[in-house]
């Protein structure tokens, strides 16, 4: 019987790879629930509901002969909302808007959000730049929300985190909506 920990991720990490496909995140919820979160970066359209089927069916046949304990299998693709966890999501991503929540406060901020400027240092001790406008609010008032503007108001700065000190990295979708003619 294969373990919830390093040995599962393992298993799904080489299922998922085996098959093409780049595994993103892994997930053991409540009731039995194993979710599994894949990506095919070099498909034009992402992944669909036919690769999601693909992997499944792939996933519980290996399962079965593992002996892994689960009552249901969830895949989905990453959504516009990715999560970024691994070194190569953040130089994947460089360039786009992204939400961190660190671990402990840097300049008295847990929530940082701005532009992914890229990743530097050795594996292991990878640094996060991020380029973000300073929102300090007035004392005692609550910042409001604002439409976004196209310029920001005060100068960007670039903020070096370690990728070690970051508890959550998402992306910020960035949509369009309607034309501009």
């Amino acid at each position: 019987m294969v373990g919830v920990g390093a040995q599962l991720v393992q298993l799904i990490e080489r299922t998922v790879e085996g098959l093409g496909y780049e595994f993103v995140d892994f997930e053991r919820a409540g009731a039995g629930l194993l979710r599994v979160t894949l990506d095919a970066p070099q498909a034009p359209g992402g992944v669909g509901l036919d690769d999601c089927e693909r992997v499944s069916r792939q996933l519980t046949r290996v399962f079965e002969v593992e002996g892994v304990d689960y009552d249901r299998l969830e895949v989905s693709s990453p959504g516009l909302d990715r999560r970024l966890s691994k070194p190569r999501d953040f130089v994947r991503f460089a360039g786009q808007q992204v939400l961190v929540q660190l671990v402990e406060p840097v300049d008295g901020r847990r929530r940082l959000r701005g532009r992914l400027v890229g990743v530097s240092g050795a594996a292991g001790a990878e640094q996060i730049k991020l380029e973000v406008a300073d929102e300090t609010p007035v004392s005692g008032t609550k910042p409001r929300r604002q439409r976004p503007v196209s310029a920001p108001t005060t100068p960007a700065r670039v903020v070096e985190v370690a990728l070690a000190a970051i508890d959550k990295a998402r992306l910020v979708p960035e949509l369009q909506f309607g034309s501009k003619r």
